[in-house]
């Protein structure tokens, strides 16, 4: 499939390394020297430096052949026109902009991003996606990841072992003896350096970070069974009162009423807009640095901190203040690879990365098949894939200890006819059930296969 990709920056270059390995024909595009070169010494990719809205470099990255643009440049006005002129000039299929403005996605615009109009086929908006992500977070204390799937029937659950957690050293496959009926399949594993895809002699060792998918009706059972039992927050602080941090008051104030809310933000503009858009938050203008405006805000008697300023630095030492000054949990987002890695150590909960959760978001629209939803683990592990099985596919009508699985692929979960089932080696797949697999990056193209019939693309 050729597919176009405008712009070289985080976002762009992990989905061209992404679809890159599977076997793509991709194509970036970016206005920096400096940028297409990075991508061309380091992915198998073709890489044009230019300007993605102008027709002469869509031409010369061969639009005219292309299934699929995507456009994530740090412009949202030229991410709308690639993709104008894609469909205007050169026929693109399909169309993806990530959009950042939350003006240009007010409802009363709603008509903007149609076929007529500006024709736009997915827009990604990381500032809601990220909000939406902590507020999925909050609701599982305890939790690093937490991943709503299959209409909420099912959860991806990332949870750390700690030396008290009642189940380290003990293999995985007496889980289910030590704890019968409970609903859980450890799809991954994150040793240090080290990404683990388990088989069920493996043994979970303290510090271990596992990602575990669980039918969400057993969900506090499974919290409980690795020893966390942290309580949900009712006094919630948000460091950073711009788009995101935003939009998660907005949801907060939406879907838990009885949670008391303040935000810490320094721009005196953008604080006086926070309080005129949140109805019932305390917004608080000043330094989340300063120790006083930690103790205005009451930090040490908050449940949860969530840092979402823009600037990492900042996030991950304020994060580090409130829990110091007493806060249970700290929710932190970082942009910088480098940060990601090495703030677990320090003693924060949770790290947020927006290019994973834009490049989840995108990916689930690239994909083939069957497929209803995706969500990539961290960088180079693999992801979380939700498909429909249909009567063609190699997963239907035999028992799972008999399907040659690619290599790298463990089935997390089955849901047919709204339940939730277990898989086990006896275990037959039905036509049209929801399969819910993990896949090693190196396996996505043979998953893809596995959700496919014919040519179709979803």
């Amino acid at each position: 499939m050729r597919i176009i990709i405008c712009g070289a920056g985080q976002v762009g270059f992990s989905i061209a390394k992404h679809l890159a390995q599977e076997g793509n024909d991709v194509v970036v595009i970016d206005h920096s020297t400096d940028l297409t070169r990075k991508v061309s010494d380091t992915l198998d990719v073709k890489a044009i430096t230019g300007f993605a809205s102008e027709p002469a470099i869509l031409e010369q990255a061969s639009a005219a052949d292309a299934e699929l643009l995507i456009a994530v440049t740090h412009s949202d006005e030229v991410n709308m026109v690639a993709c104008q002129i894609g469909h205007s000039l050169f026929d693109v299929t399909t169309k993806i902009a990530r959009i950042r403005n939350q003006g240009y996605l007010e409802p009363k615009w709603g008509n903007l991003f149609t076929r007529d109009n500006m024709p736009i086929d997915v827009i990604i908006s990381p500032e809601q996606e990220v909000a939406d992500s902590i507020t999925g977070k909050l609701r599982v204390p305890g939790a690093f990841e937490s991943i709503s799937l299959v209409d909420g029937k099912v959860m991806l659950v990332g949870v750390r072992c700690t030396e008290e957690c009642p189940i380290v050293n003990t293999p995985l496959k007496q889980l289910t003896q030590l704890f019968p009926g409970l609903d859980a399949v450890v799809v991954g594993i994150v040793r240090g350096d080290m990404n683990i895809i388990p088989n069920s002699d493996e043994q979970l060792l303290s510090g271990d970070g596992v990602y575990v998918v669980v039918e969400t009706s057993q969900l506090a059972r499974l919290m409980t069974v690795f020893g966390h039992d942290e309580v949900e927050a009712r006094r919630l602080v948000i460091f950073g009162g711009g788009n995101i941090g935003l939009a998660l008051a907005q949801r907060v104030e939406e879907e838990h009423t009885n949670v008391n809310i303040k935000v810490v933000e320094a721009d005196k503009s953008t604080a006086e807009a926070a309080a005129r858009n949140l109805k019932r938050s305390v917004v608080i203008q000043g330094n989340v640095l300063d120790t006083e405006i930690l103790e205005e805000a009451n930090v040490s008697s908050a449940e949860a901190v969530v840092a979402v300023t823009n600037d990492d630095e900042a996030n991950i030492l304020a994060s580090l203040l409130a829990k110091r000054g007493g806060s249970s949990r700290a929710i932190t987002l970082v942009n910088n690879n480098v940060f990601e890695t090495i703030t677990p150590s320090l003693g924060i909960d949770v790290i947020v990365n927006p290019r994973n959760i834009t490049v989840s978001s995108i990916l689930q629209h690239v994909r083939r098949g069957r497929i209803q939803s995706v969500y990539a683990l961290q960088e180079g592990f693999g992801e979380i894939i939700c498909g429909e099985a249909l009567e063609t596919s190699e997963l239907v009508g035999d028992e799972l200890r008999n399907i040659n699985l690619p290599d790298g692929v463990l089935v997390g979960a089955i849901v047919t006819d709204n339940k939730v089932i277990l898989p086990r080696g006896a275990t037959v797949i039905q036509p049209h059930d929801i399969v819910v697999l993990f896949s090693s990056s190196e396996a996505v193209k043979q998953v893809e296969q596995l959700f496919s019939v014919g040519l179709e693309f979803f």
